[in-house]
């Protein structure tokens, strides 16, 4: 049986499953920037981003690291580390004279609750405007670090215990008092005049 030419799709990003091409060409032709909120193994990195012609130019940008000068001890890539990082990221923007960015998910689900909808939470909480249905954003419990307090207290053995977290405890700091730290850092971040 002869078979016809090879249908082979145009664009190399999209065969490698990395750009969705109809999503981008809405949002680069915003005039509005966009947030791009990556979450990756270890860390999380939010950018806004304002395209042009002749490629994308990244007007603010901050990572997991960055949360360190303000206390932060908890993990690097949960649910609350992901807020205080929108919360972050929308204060430099508004410090930088931009009121208002459209949300770039790129390839991922949007799940209700998840580190990508905490960040924008907390860009929305800062004062930056960005379209999002109040209803896919994750619950206080979730972004103060409620659920990992009550999980760490349904933990009986101890050595299993230590194992999950080990990265807290290095940091001196109990997985049972994440809520509390949280607010203070929180607070911290509030206060800072970028």
């Amino acid at each position: 049986m002869a078979r016809g030419p090879r249908y082979r799709v145009p664009y190399r990003r999209r065969r490698e499953a990395k750009t969705d091409y109809k999503a981008r060409r809405t949002l680069a032709t915003s005039t509005r920037p966009r947030l791009v909120v990556r979450p990756s193994d270890r860390n999380i990195t939010i950018q806004l981003v304002e395209s042009k012609i002749e490629g994308d130019y990244v007007l603010v940008q901050v990572g997991s690291a960055e949360l360190e000068k303000y206390g932060w001890k908890g993990g690097k890539k949960n649910t609350p580390s992901a807020y205080l990082l929108g919360l972050l990221v929308g204060q430099k923007a508004l410090s930088k004279g931009i009121e208002a960015a459209n949300l770039d998910i790129g390839l991922s689900r949007p799940t209700k609750g998840s580190k990508v909808f905490a960040a924008v939470k907390g860009a929305i909480d800062s004062g930056l405007e960005v379209p999002c249905d109040s209803d896919i954003l994750p619950d206080s419990a979730r972004l103060e670090g409620r659920t990992i307090e009550e999980y760490a207290d349904s933990i009986e053995e101890p050595y299993d215990y230590e194992r999950q977290f080990s990265d807290y405890l290095k940091r001196g700091l109990r997985p049972q008092g994440l809520p509390e730290h949280f607010g203070e850092v929180k607070t911290r971040i509030e206060e800072d005049n970028l």
